[in-house]
């Protein structure tokens, strides 16, 4: 039994204006054997690969993992980008001699100019050199795709965790179901519908109501006999695509209608929660002032959700928290390039400082901040993950500076984006955490996996930013359906005749 793994994964953010290029992926991309080694051991798709593959004793055959490397988030992924690791991906399988299936770990959130469906378009290539085996893909609980990708693999499986911490699980379900396929007891039929709906990934935790009652229904279909695998995408709100919203797929062994009657269920449950999904949120400033009113009563630490901020110089949070008066509290990144290497070049540990910081990116992102305070920290910290997502992981940092403004209050100035799902982040950079009330995150629900277990509260906002904001109605889209809700022609078109 020979099987090839391959992966080529980007979540694309249309509305930014800078491509996604060749040159962002090289730094992130592994080939050959590195696939596997590299990927042993951390809880990610390709380790539940090999997982299910050598219990199999099947000969594992490594072709390329393209991902984007550290850096700012870019916007459309270049027709070039795609065509070289699309590339890599076939002249790979070509010269891999006899296969007997392919395992692809894409993302299904990928926009490529002019390639509408590049998941799907993937796949066709796939088959187009290995034939008529067995092609098998997983996808992020954010994915976009309709029934194109379906038409083209042979099944698809989805994360039902947000914040995602099943993916090497569901890299072992696909595993398996290739192993068990190739040996001819099992005959994978598949259906994908799409219910019509269009949801910000803040309202998408998938442990909280309305998700949770989604993935307790898939689960349910899942215990019936025949249904291999439920999966429902709440799909990728910030990508202008026409296959844009949620997606449900459901496997199952040779039964075509078992599984159209499987998906036609989960996705007329997830339509009739449709409005559950668009919860308003408060602003910054009532955000910060609920906030504080809750360590108050002794409701601590809380974790504040800043989901808008993918960008990472986002300064809505940071400026109420100084001005309301909060204490305890620490900011892990605010992404500031110019910032960051003033004080590398002009400051040193234990300097008072004065230094303007965010906001540079757009007038989306606030006005920049003044603070002054003591440096507590330089450098570029070097640290593995503790949380459940990618447990394990070595990330390596660019430069960051810790400032401290007194009353325990923290501010990272960091060279690039930096995100902080679990608390390694910070105690990186010398934050004790245990001494917080107040922990403002740019993350919409990835936090939640770790943070949940440390803060009282998980406290969501609307502030505004260019990427992941609640409330899509500000986006301005045009390759979307017309009759998506609630953000379609249609349904605007509703809203104005009431």
């Amino acid at each position: 039994m020979r099987v090839a793994i391959a992966s080529f994964v980007d979540e694309t953010m249309t509305f930014l204006p800078e491509p996604t290029t060749e040159e962002r992926f090289e730094t992130g991309t592994r080939r050959g054997q590195a696939v596997v080694d590299e990927n042993r051991g951390i809880p990610v798709y390709i380790n539940g690969f090999v997982k299910e593959l050598e219990r199999a004793g099947a000969e594992i055959v490594p072709i390329v993992e393209a991902r984007k490397g550290p850096g700012p988030f870019s916007g459309w992924v270049t027709r070039s980008c795609f065509e070289k690791y699309a590339g890599e991906i076939t002249e790979g399988l070509r010269g891999s001699g006899n296969l007997d299936g392919v395992l692809l770990a894409l993302h299904g959130a990928m926009a490529v100019s002019g390639v509408p469906r590049p998941e799907a378009e993937i796949c066709r290539r796939v088959r187009a050199v290995v034939g008529d085996i067995p092609i098998m893909v997983t996808l992020d609980l954010h994915a976009n795709e309709d029934h194109e990708l379906t038409d083209a693999a042979d099944a698809v499986f989805i994360l039902k965790t947000y914040p995602h911490v099943d993916s090497e699980e569901t890299g072992e379900i696909a595993g398996r179901c290739m192993v068990e396929t190739i040996r001819g007891n099992f005959h994978p039929v598949q259906v994908c519908k799409k219910p019509g709906l269009i949801i910000a990934s803040i309202y998408q935790a998938s442990e909280h109501y309305p998700m949770k009652v989604i993935y307790d229904r898939c689960r349910e279909w899942e215990t019936k006999p025949g249904v291999y695998c439920a999966s429902c995408a709440p799909g990728f709100a910030y990508a202008d695509v026409p296959d844009v919203g949620m997606s449900v797929i459901v496997v199952a062994d040779g039964d075509a209608e078992l599984a159209r009657q499987a998906a036609d269920d989960i996705s007329a449950l997830a339509w009739s929660l449709r409005d559950d999904f668009s919860t308003p949120l408060p602003n910054p400033k009532d955000a910060v002032g609920q906030v504080m009113q809750m360590v108050s009563e002794g409701k601590k630490p809380v974790a504040i959700a800043d989901g808008a901020d993918r960008i990472g110089d986002s300064t809505h949070i940071l400026k109420e928290l100084i001005a309301q008066g909060a204490t305890n509290w620490a900011v892990p990144g605010i992404n500031d390039p110019r910032a960051a290497k003033y004080l590398e070049e002009n400051a040193r540990t234990g300097d008072t400082v004065t230094v303007r910081i965010g906001g540079w990116y757009g007038p989306l992102s606030g006005e920049p901040v003044e603070i002054t305070g003591t440096v507590e920290f330089m450098g570029r910290p070097s640290y593995r993950l503790v949380g459940p997502m990618r447990k394990g992981a070595l990330v390596q940092d660019k430069f960051v500076a810790r400032i401290n403004l007194g009353r325990n209050r923290h501010v990272v100035v960091s060279e690039t984006t930096r995100g902080c799902n679990d608390a390694s982040g910070m105690t990186s950079v010398g934050i004790d955490v245990s001494t917080l009330d107040i922990i403002p995150l740019k993350s919409r629900v990835h936090h939640r996996a770790y943070w949940d277990s440390v803060a009282k509260v998980n406290f969501p906002v609307d502030a505004p930013g260019y990427l992941e904001i609640p409330n899509l109605r500000t986006l301005h889209f045009e390759n979307i359906p017309d009759d998506i809700y609630p953000i379609g022609k249609r349904w605007k078109t509703e809203a104005n005749t009431r």
